[in-house]
Order: structure tokens, then sequence, then C-alpha cells
């Protein structure tokens, strides 16, 4: 009987160059566009919790708190509505940043984002400034 070895195929270095290279092009690919779907969550929460804070705070003022007083401490108004886990967190943006509040009038207020403004600015060149004005 003959005696015969078979030869082990050896990986050469070009090659695994080429796999890591590849590897690391389709993830960065992938985390470009996990980015842009990250900003957009942030612009969406951003855009839900301007409205819902919108008519959490109309609601108090319905209830007969005075515009002013509401926004001094609205933390202390949302929780007492009962219907906000986390006020703290509403205050504030997908970015983490709080909104800006101001009184439109005595029954009536405006929150912004500058984050979200910016988003906003950056994707729709030049759309409003709050959650408001975009209705």
């Amino acid at each position: 009987m003959l005696n015969k070895r078979k030869k082990k195929q050896a990986i050469t270095l070009l090659e695994i160059m080429i796999v890591i290279f590849l590897i690391g092009l389709i993830g960065g690919v992938i985390g470009y566009n996990v980015k842009g779907s990250l900003e957009e969550g942030k612009a969406f929460r951003s855009e839900q919790g301007i409205e819902k804070l919108h008519d959490l705070l109309l609601m108090e003022v319905a209830n007969g708190v005075p515009m002013e007083e509401l926004l001094r401490e609205p933390a202390y108004y949302l929780k007492r509505t009962g219907l906000v886990a986390d006020a703290n967190k509403l205050l504030k943006d997908g970015w983490g940043q709080p909104y800006t509040m101001e009184a439109d009038g005595l029954y009536d207020v405006t929150i912004t984002s500058e984050a979200w403004s910016k988003y906003k600015a950056k994707k729709n060149r030049g759309a409003p400034a709050s959650a408001q004005e975009a209705r």
C-alpha cells in the first residue's frame, strides 16, 4: 500500500487581511445606518414628548393652575397629575436636553427643543421649530 499524505491547505496572511478588511467594511456600513436610525428615534421621542407635555400642561391650566406657576415648577404639576411615571424624563428631549417652555398667552404654552429643531433643520432644511408649529 502506498502511503499518501494529504497536504494541508494553510490560510495565507493576505487572505486573512482581506477577510478582516471586508468585516470592517460591512461593520462600518451597518454602524452608519444604525447611527441614522438612532437619530430618527431621538427625534421621534422628542416630537412625541413635546405633544404629550403640551397636552398635560394644558390639562393643568384647565384645572386652574396659573400658567406662570405651572412653568415655574412643571415637574411638580406633572407628578401631581398621576399620568406621568417620571416627570423629569418627560421634561427632556431625546438627546437629554431640557425643553424650552414659554407661555403663549394665558392658556397656551409653546414647547421647543433646540436639538430637535437642529435635527429637523438638517433633515428637512427649514422645518418648523416646535411640534405645535408642525401641526
